[in-house]
């Protein structure tokens, strides 16, 4: 939230005696009803990605020569290593667990149903499925019950952490854990998610926790590991983190890389790539190594590179006027694309009005009403796939022309994945071969049988899967859509194909088009387009495909923005969650800095008392401050009426008035210099107090005193209510930047001296002491306030940013916002030509535009 207007500390929205997770509070208050709009939260901070430049940094600095510069590059290596091979094991155990699972249940309900089909108790097979997905519902909801992050596939949380956001508890081990666990409990209890979103939230989660050698959820994790103690460093971790969790799911090393590039590519440092590649690499080896060795028993054989494979696209030998795709069919793959982006626009726009609907009835109840949902969602996913099977399914000739044996997993190939659920021997149904297996096997069955599904067949099951799959997604489990969506755009693709195949009779390879259609409304419904081409291009291991593919996403990609988001975009707006846009509007560049910039200063001086660091913490909810002296030279120069004729703002009045009440909200801080002339009138006013009773703590006790108009400049004036304009506003000079967690840390650490000694008796902190509570610093109100003395005052300038970026306030919107997005900054003060601070901008900028 850093240093926004309006700024306040996270509220429960809850009813009385419940109490809620920042995650799970309810933004109906702040839903405009005239524009429907939601408004960014409040309760989401931004990482500091600029370093900060004090003391202690630069004598870090000072003792880097080259062997410790190579040796801190030596550690980053390795630690990219670790996390890309961590993120395959935990691959290998969803991969492993979810196919045990899937094999239990199917097995079970293939005998009871084969039992059944001649006894007429279908009813009990029936039950014993909606039992099995019931059970592994329930568990997957109740472990999001537990960590409310870990619901949905987490990619949207992570965009926004990639792109400075952070979100609460997006990145902590028991998000992990509650995830990686759910997730097998999700795709086995039969919902039509994916578990490859999942797997990329787990591998930024990895990428974020290992380099810290310690957890917060387990406070007995923790090692002396004196490296990486900041946002820049651990951000830099969770984008090879997840770059490796698209790697492991997909196969995709090169489509891991540039998923972190394109979704974060707001703040890259280009020196990451390299090493980024490197953790997708160590991922997908690590995945494909013991997948292959435990499926076929062939160690180092490498035969599955990613948890959903495409299998090898060729045409059958007896086949000579058979082709990929030709020239001729890119017509045919733009029209699909442009009907995949509408049909990506509408399951969003449906998906939107689901998670409305979400968070006005379901959210604000109690957190069992979100199992319920979970339960019915799964119910009716059941009942729906048995009814379909049994009523809607065609029993065909298994003598139906087959074009190969595309491997799967295991020693399992496509035919073994024939279902002949409710049929006579000699026969298959084509609607439970699609719906009584798990999704990738049915992926591979759209995509390399030939002449298996008729054209009812494919319509019913699009229809049922698109429908389900809408409600699925925003269910209080940990889900993912890549999946979904690549199987319902695949029957899509079939329909096409055999609509030309049989009605049109044009030779063309169905598989193509099954493969096209999946692209097509993926391509619609996420809105991603170089990362995506890549990854299903290193999916089939066709690079051939790359033309078709790369065309329809772009064409599905701009169909569906003409109506409105991609998905994850749209459920980052519904969090509320601060993010800003790839570019400004056009009408913003008519703006200056002067026009965003926060109008209500908080600021300390270089030398503040204890008491007025305090007051300062307690009273606001701002991340920095900047670090200021009164200019008095200028002073007289600097005001003619009402009006600033100065390289600064032209502020207005109120602007003026309000920066009085802010004064006056906080004299005591305004008391800095121990030398100042302004001491004796507060000296006056402390003179004056009652001493406290015995037991109640002084601090407090001026904490909760009324505070005294700001006094007047000059010591021989008495305060007044009456001020003049010169009086309400001096001009201030900047020196530099503070964080709160800096404050906190010096006030718990007792960094501070008594007024009549020197700032040099002060107490020094080494960057690693300054570091040591990273990422969880203390909160002020945590701090003991009876362990200190009021009156000792803080030398901060030691410890703050003496040369943050600053702008100038005629600086143009635009290039505010690229200095703002590029460099990844929080704070951005607005200091005019002869270095007076005006006011300031903060992380949230762009929530006040106007």
């Amino acid at each position: 939230m850093a240093c926004c207007r309006n700024c306040f500390c996270c509220q429960c929205c809850c009813r009385e005696g419940e109490t809620r997770t920042p995650e799970e509070l309810t933004i109906l208050g702040e839903i405009r009803d005239e524009e429907d709009e939601i408004l960014p939260r409040k309760d989401y901070e931004s990482l500091d990605y600029d370093r900060c430049i004090n003391e202690p940094y630069v004598e870090v600095l000072e003792g880097m020569d080259n062997k410790n510069a190579r040796k801190y590059e030596a550690v980053r290596w390795v630690m990219v290593f670790v996390i890309g091979v961590t993120v395959g094991l935990v691959g290998l155990f969803v991969d492993f667990f979810v196919h045990l699972f899937t094999k239990i249940k199917f097995s079970v309900i293939a005998d009871s149903i084969e039992k059944c089909t001649d006894k007429g108790c279908l009813s009990l097979s029936l039950l014993e499925l909606l039992t099995f997905n019931v059970v592994f519902v329930f568990i997957a909801s109740v472990l999001v019950l537990i960590e409310p992050v870990a619901a949905g596939s987490g990619i949207p949380e992570i965009k926004s952490y990639l792109n400075g956001v952070k979100i609460p508890g997006i990145v902590r081990l028991r998000t992990f854990l509650c995830k990686a666990a759910g997730v097998l409990f999700s795709v086995a209890g039969g919902l039509f998610v994916g578990k490859e979103g999942p797997m990329i939230h787990s591998g930024a989660i990895v990428g974020a926790g290992l380099p810290q050698f310690q957890s917060i959820t387990f406070k007995r994790i923790k090692f002396d590991f004196p490296y990486f103690r900041s946002d820049r460093d651990k951000r830099d971790f969770v984008s090879a983190g997840a770059a490796a969790g698209v790697a492991a799911a997909f196969g995709a090393p090169i489509g891991g890389t540039l998923f972190s590039l394109e979704e974060g590519s707001s703040f890259w440092n280009q020196a990451l790539t390299w090493k980024v590649l490197f953790c997708s690499m160590s991922a997908t080896f690590t995945l494909n190594f013991f997948r292959s060795g435990i499926n076929f028993n062939k160690w180092g054989s490498f035969q599955l590179p990613g948890l959903l494979n495409f299998g090898e696209f060729k045409c059958s030998d007896g086949e000579k006027k058979c082709h990929l795709w030709t020239a001729v069919d890119l017509g045919f793959f733009i029209l699909m694309g442009v009907v995949g982006g509408l049909m990506g626009a509408l399951f969003n726009c449906m998906n939107k009005c689901l998670a409305k609907y979400r968070m006005r009835h379901i959210h604000p109840k109690a957190r069992f009403i979100r199992v319920l949902e979970s339960l019915l969602v799964a119910m009716v996913t059941t009942v729906v796939i048995f009814s379909a099977s049994v009523l809607l399914g065609e029993c065909r000739d298994l003598s139906s022309p087959m074009t190969l044996n595309s491997t799967l997993s295991g020693s399992e190939d496509i035919n073994s994945t024939i279902r002949q659920f409710f049929c006579s021997n000699k026969t298959y149904n084509d609607m439970a071969t699609l719906f009584f297996n798990p999704q990738e096997a049915a992926i591979h069955q759209l995509f390399h049988q030939d002449g298996t599904f008729s054209l009812v067949t494919l319509s019913i099951f699009f229809l049922l899967y698109f429908l389900l799959a809408c409600w699925t997604y925003g269910v209080s489990v940990p889900s993912g859509l890549f999946v979904p969506s690549l199987l319902c755009g695949a029957a899509f693709g079939r329909l096409v194909a055999n609509i030309l195949k049989v009605k049109l009779g044009l030779h063309i390879y169905s598989g193509t088009f099954a493969l096209i259609g999946a692209a097509a409304f993926l391509g619609g419904v996420v809105r991603m387009t170089i990362s995506l081409t890549v990854i299903l291009i290193e999916s089939t291991n066709e690079i051939t495909y790359g033309l078709p593919i790369m065309i329809t996403l772009m064409v599905a990609k701009w169909t569906g923005d003409f109506f409105n988001k991609g998905i994850y975009d749209i459920h980052i707006q519904l969090k509320g969650v601060p993010l800003l846009e790839w570019e400004t509007e056009v009408e913003m560049d008519k703006l200056t800095a002067s026009n965003i910039m926060e109008p209500n200063l908080t600021y300390v001086y270089p030398h503040t008392r204890v008491q007025s660091l305090v007051s300062i913490l307690r009273t606001t909810v701002y991340h920095a401050f900047p670090v200021v002296t009164e200019n008095r030279q200028n002073e007289r120069d600097f005001m003619k009426g009402n009006i600033l004729i100065s390289n600064n703002i032209r502020f207005k009045k109120s602007n003026i008035v309000s920066r009085a009440a802010e004064q006056r909200r906080r004299c005591q801080s305004m008391k800095s210099y121990p030398s100042s002339e302004l001491r004796n009138v507060c000296d006056e006013q402390n003179a004056t107090v009652e001493p406290a009773e015995e037991g109640e703590d002084l601090l407090q006790q001026m904490l909760e005193r009324r505070h005294a108009p700001y006094p007047n400049l000059y010591p021989d004036q008495s305060p007044s209510e009456e001020w003049t304009m010169e009086e309400r506003f001096r001009p201030l000079t900047f020196h530099g930047l503070i964080l709160r967690s800096q404050l906190v840390n010096l006030l718990i650490r007792g960094v501070c001296y008594s007024e009549n000694q020197s700032s040099a008796t002060q107490p020094r902190l080494s960057f690693a002491e300054m570091t040591e509570d990273y990422p969880r610093y203390p909160d002020i109100h945590e701090v003991d306030l009876a362990l200190l003395n009021p009156r000792m005052i803080v030398d901060v300038t030691p410890y703050m940013n003496t040369s943050p970026y600053t702008v100038s306030p005629n600086t143009r919107i635009s290039q505010v916002f690229n200095l703002f997005r590029t460099m990844g900054l929080r704070h951005l003060p607005v200091v005019n030509a002869v270095g007076e601070q005006t006011l300031f901008i903060s992380d949230c900028w762009n929530n006040h535009k106007t």
